[in-house]
C-alpha cells in the first residue's frame, strides 16, 4: 500500500486528519524502506545501456601508503590494506629490493620526482580523478601530475609490437554484463605501486574490474602479475566514491619538488 491509497482508504472510513496523520507517521518508515530498497542497484547508464562511470572519484583508503596491512608510522596512518590475503607474493630477490625501497622511500618514491603515478596506483592515490565516458572509450584525468589515461572499449587490441613501454600501460576494455574488464599491459618499470616501496618490472600485467554498486560507489578490483617480481598473480580491491559537493572540480596539481626552486627561483623583492 502506498501513501496515496492509504489516504484514500482513511477518508473512505471517515477518519479525521489527526488519524490520517498518525497512520502516515506509522507507515512512513516502511514506505521509506521499500523505496530505498527499490533504489538499490540503480546506476547511471549511457544511451546504449552501458553503465556510465562519468564523474569525479576518489578513494578514502590509505592504500597508497602501503597495499599490505600496516600500523601507523611516521607520515602514514594505519591501514587494513587492500591485498587479498594481506601479503604481496614477492619472490625472495624482489622482496629484498622492496625492503630497500621502503628504507629510502622518503626520497626514492618516483612520485617525488613528479613522475606519472602509473596503473593501478593512480586509482587509489589520495587525490581525485575524473572519468569522461563515451561508447568507444573512457578518458581518465588525474589531478596529480595532469596525467591522462584512455581505456579503449571499441574492440581494438593491444599493439602487436612488444617494445612499447608506457607509464600508464595500454588499456583495452570489454564488458561482462555491467562490469568493465580492462586488460592493461606494455608498461615501463619506472613507477611504484605505493609509498611503501611496492614495485614492478616492465612485465607488469594488470586486469581491472570496474563495477558500479550504486550511483555513487565503484567497486574497483585488479589482478596484478609480473613473473619477474611476484611468485603468482595477486588481487586488490578498493571502493571509489563520487564527489558530489557543489562546484567540485579537479585542481591542477602538477607536483612540487625541492629542485623546483633551483630552476624556478622566486624573484627577490627589492
Amino acid at each position: 500500500m502506498n501513501l496515496k491509497s492509504t489516504l484514500q482508504r482513511s477518508r473512505s472510513l471517515g477518519l479525521g486528519i489527526g488519524a490520517v496523520l498518525a497512520i502516515c507517521f506509522l507507515i512512513s518508515p516502511v514506505l521509506a524502506g521499500s523505496e530505498s530498497a527499490g533504489g538499490v542497484g540503480k546506476i547511471p547508464r549511457l544511451a546504449g545501456g552501458r553503465p556510465d562511470f562519468s564523474g569525479i572519484w576518489q578513494t578514502t583508503s590509505a592504500a597508497d601508503q602501503g597495499l599490505e596491512p600496516h600500523e601507523a608510522r611516521k607520515g602514514a596512518p594505519p591501514s587494513a590494506g587492500i591485498v587479498e590475503g594481506d601479503v604481496i607474493p614477492y619472490t625472495p630477490e624482489a622482496l629484498e629490493k622492496k625492503k630497500k625501497n621502503f628504507e629510502t622511500r622518503a626520497t626514492a618514491d618516483p612520485r617525488l620526482k613528479c613522475w606519472t603515478l602509473g596503473t593501478p596506483r593512480g586509482i587509489y592515490y589520495p587525490e581525485p580523478f575524473q572519468v569522461f565516458q563515451r561508447a568507444q572509450d573512457l578518458t581518465l584525468v588525474f589531478e596529480f601530475g595532469d596525467s591522462v589515461r584512455t581505456i579503449h572499449t571499441d574492440g581494438t587490441l593491444h599493439p602487436l609490437e612488444t617494445d612499447h613501454e608506457f607509464w600508464l600501460g595500454d588499456s583495452r576494455g570489454h564488458w561482462e554484463g555491467d562490469t568493465l574488464v580492462v586488460d592493461v599491459r606494455d608498461f615501463n618499470d619506472q613507477t611504484w605501486l605505493s609509498r611503501a616501496g611496492d614495485f614492478h618490472d616492465e612485465a607488469l600485467h594488470v586486469v581491472e574490474r570496474w563495477k558500479l554498486i550504486d550511483a555513487n560507489t565503484i567497486d574497483y578490483k585488479a589482478t596484478i602479475e609480473d613473473p619477474k617480481v611476484y611468485s603468482r598473480p595477486w588481487n586488490i580491491e578498493v571502493y571509489l566514491y563520487r564527489h558530489r559537493e557543489k562546484n567540485f572540480q579537479l585542481i591542477e596539481n602538477y607536483c612540487y619538488t625541492q629542485d623546483y626552486d633551483q630552476y624556478y627561483p622566486i624573484p627577490k623583492q627589492q
